[in-house]
């Protein structure tokens, strides 16, 4: 009888330890931002035109509005009557620590979305998509070919950085890479002439051409030299608050919101592109 009870003592406490790691899944993020009433977004302050400070030093940008109506939609979809805004600066090289450590819930600034980075955290349907050029001086080098000998300026730790230097060894072009602290050093060095060339997304060059000492001076390659797909980074496996953020994200792509969010912060100098414009059309489900 002694043997009998004590497999009952074991059957009690595996059934007990069960009981509370279905109660720890099921306390998943969404069931956390419910309760506290609180989202926190992580943004970068380096980042324009997508995640940055704006003048009076508050984050702005596309994916930083995008966020801020993803969280309408999650407040919406929780009935809540009203949704915390909490915002965590992170930088290129800790953002997704942020994701990982449970700091931050969502990642919102321009994430390329990668199978390598889907090994630590989860994506949202996608966002935006970008890719690669390179920003020169006057009559500088406008392609990859004609950097040979040269130094050429790139956001370090990013993989715009990885690709630039793939891309260089795949064809053999002897060109120095210089990774940048921030995409603002890295344009001081071309205008300094530091670097014959500067290399990141085609939107963010434009954006920083724009805020340039003199936008006259420099120039913007005309060909993408890469693809980069955007999404917001989420907690990895759960696959809840996923799904809510994707439905708010459809919601905001089929209900027009999307168009809202570009015009803030592309102005009317900068329309969607037919590519960004069939993105947002197929990416978007429907409920």
């Amino acid at each position: 009888m002694a043997s009998i009870g004590h497999f009952a003592k074991i059957l009690a406490l595996s059934a007990a330890l069960a009981a509370t790691g279905a109660g720890a899944a099921a306390a998943g993020t969404l069931d956390t931002v419910r309760q506290d009433k609180t989202i926190r977004l992580a943004v970068r302050a380096d980042a324009p035109p997508f995640s940055y400070r704006d003048v009076g030093g508050e984050p702005a940008g596309f994916m930083v509005d995008l966020c801020r109506a993803v969280a309408t939609g999650l407040a919406a979809q929780l009935n809540l009557d009203q949704l915390k805004v909490v915002f965590v600066p992170v930088t290129a090289e800790d953002r997704f620590d942020a994701i990982e450590t449970g700091k931050a819930d969502l990642l919102c600034e321009p994430t390329s979305a990668t199978l390598s980075r889907r090994e630590k955290v989860d994506f949202s349907i996608p966002t935006f998509v970008d890719g690669a050029s390179l920003l020169v001086k006057g009559e500088g080098p406008s392609d990859l070919a004609a950097l040979a000998g040269k130094k050429v300026g790139v956001l370090g730790g990013t993989t715009t950085e990885k690709g630039l230097r793939d891309t260089l060894a795949t064809l053999k072009i002897n060109a120095e890479v210089v990774p940048a602290a921030t995409h603002e050093d890295g344009i001081k060095q071309l205008e300094d002439g530091a670097v014959a060339a500067y290399f990141a997304d085609r939107a963010i060059l434009a954006w920083l051409a724009s805020k340039a000492s003199d936008p006259s001076k420099l120039r913007l390659a005309n060909d993408y030299l890469s693809i980069e797909p955007y999404a917001l980074a989420l907690p990895r496996g759960d696959s809840d608050f996923r799904l809510a953020v994707d439905r708010a994200l459809s919601h905001i792509y089929n209900g027009g919101g999307i168009a809202l969010v570009f015009a803030k912060t592309f102005g009317p100098q900068m329309q969607p592109s037919e590519t960004i414009k069939t993105l947002y059309l197929v990416s978007a489900l429907p409920d």
